[in-house]
């Protein structure tokens, strides 16, 4: 480990590589500490301790919609759009076609659209927080000139990210979108160290090493279950033509046990947003039924066992439909035997398209009860550490071991690459 990073810092091109996405970086906190007019400190604290929700659409704005920044939304907005897009192609064929056989012009063309696509969420996801904030008391009420430079700015603030997003990709150590996030959730560290120190009581030592172990092994099954995959024999016939043989080679196809990502989390809390959020519209509404059915809603939505159990079933699912989506069983049956490829065992065609399927729902299910826990793992948290600060943020934790490995396995390509050149 020493010796790479030795490496690193030896070749001038990485290590400047390095040092600008570093920079990036620290733009990006500058801005996530810029907040826009008339905010209310104290009731904006309040209102995301007594939120898990929000907490966690905090995480994917990289800290910017706790202190209501100019970039507030964070990565979001693009993030929706990516997904809507990718789901898209399920749809419409000509899509498909798009971003998967016309090559780096097709997908360029595809990413163009995806950014296009991303500032009308942003200007409704901009318009539908400032509402809420203003209804909460946090915002000052705007005027119709005010709210709507608010909006411009806010959107601006997305468009902003996504570009220096795409700055830190083109470097090539790390996905620019998910370091953006990953440096609002690590930069809350230095917070939540305070806040316990400040609070330390020596009766609660037992509580603070349990989570300290409950912690690595968070972190470690995170990484087990990230790296994990099933791998399927396949086998090829052998070929001759021109009196060359080919084929006659055995290799595999990796099927990973968390093919999803962090997707259905992003699904599952997009869904769940949308209640608490509606209900807070009209809690206040003239009509009296209307008014008795929001504030309901709103108090399921409060209710954290209710939330956690409801939360989990929604990734789990969402696990399921989204692997669904990336992973296409006959697709990939049909490529094989267009190659003369075969699982040992096991017909070309159907037959293969019917095994895989049959495994790859089997590794799904684990992948799926393991995201569902991670999910709900702030309220597993709390509810042994009975500490309101010291809480595992199983997404934070998720998206922070997925960046960090990432990151690693593109630098070592580089370092490996360089090292190549050489000879």
């Amino acid at each position: 480990m020493f010796e790479k990073i030795v490496k690193i810092f030896q070749s001038k091109d990485l290590r400047n590589k390095i040092l600008y996405v570093f920079a990036l970086m620290v733009v990006f906190r500058l801005a996530a500490h810029l907040p826009i007019p008339g905010v209310d400190a104290e009731k904006l604290r309040l209102f995301f301790e007594n939120n898990q929700l929000f907490g966690l659409l905090n995480i994917f704005s990289g800290g910017g919609l706790s202190n209501l920044s100019i970039v507030m939304l964070g990565v979001g907005p693009y993030i929706t759009s990516s997904i809507i897009m990718q789901l898209l192609t399920m749809i419409f064929p000509q899509m498909k076609e798009m971003y998967h056989e016309s090559g780096e012009a097709g997908r360029q063309k595809f990413n163009q659209y995806t950014r296009i696509l991303t500032v009308p969420f942003a200007l409704l996801q901009a318009y539908g927080m400032l509402a809420l904030f203003q209804n909460q008391g946090i915002l000052d009420p705007m005027a119709p000139k005010v709210l709507l430079s608010a909006l411009i700015v806010v959107t601006a603030g997305t468009i902003f990210l996504m570009w220096l997003g795409e700055l830190m990709s083109e470097q090539g150590i790390g996905n620019g979108i998910s370091l953006i996030i990953f440096a609002g959730i690590v930069s809350g560290i230095p917070q939540t160290i305070r806040e316990v120190a400040l609070s330390w009581d020596a009766s609660k030592i037992p509580t603070y090493a349990g989570f300290l172990v409950l912690s690595i092994l968070v972190v470690a099954g995170i990484v087990l279950v990230t790296e994990a995959q099933r791998n399927i024999s396949i086998s090829y016939a052998k070929r001759v033509r021109g009196g060359k043989m080919y084929g006659g080679v055995n290799t595999y196809l990796p099927l990973k046990v968390n093919s999803a990502g962090m997707i259905p989390i992003i699904f599952a809390m997009s869904i769940m947003l949308f209640p608490g959020i509606i209900g807070s519209f009209l809690t206040n509404a003239k009509n009296h039924w209307v008014a008795l059915v929001a504030t309901k809603i709103t108090e399921l939505f409060s209710n954290q066992t209710f939330y956690g159990f409801f939360y989990f079933i929604l990734v789990a699912l969402f696990t399921f439909f989204y692997t669904a989506i990336v992973f296409e069983p006959k697709a990939v049956a049909d490529n094989l035997q267009k190659q003369g490829g075969f699982i040992p065992g096991i017909r070309p065609g159907n037959s293969t398209k019917d095994y895989l399927s049959y495994v790859i729902n089997r590794i799904t299910l684990a992948g799926a009860v393991f995201l569902g826990i991670i999910a709900v793992l702030p309220f597993i948290g709390q509810a042994i550490t009975h500490t309101a600060n010291l809480v595992l943020g199983g997404a934070a934790v998720l998206i922070v071991v997925g960046v960090v490995l990432d990151t690693m396995r593109q630098i070592e390509s580089q370092i490996i690459t360089r090292d190549y050149e050489k000879y």
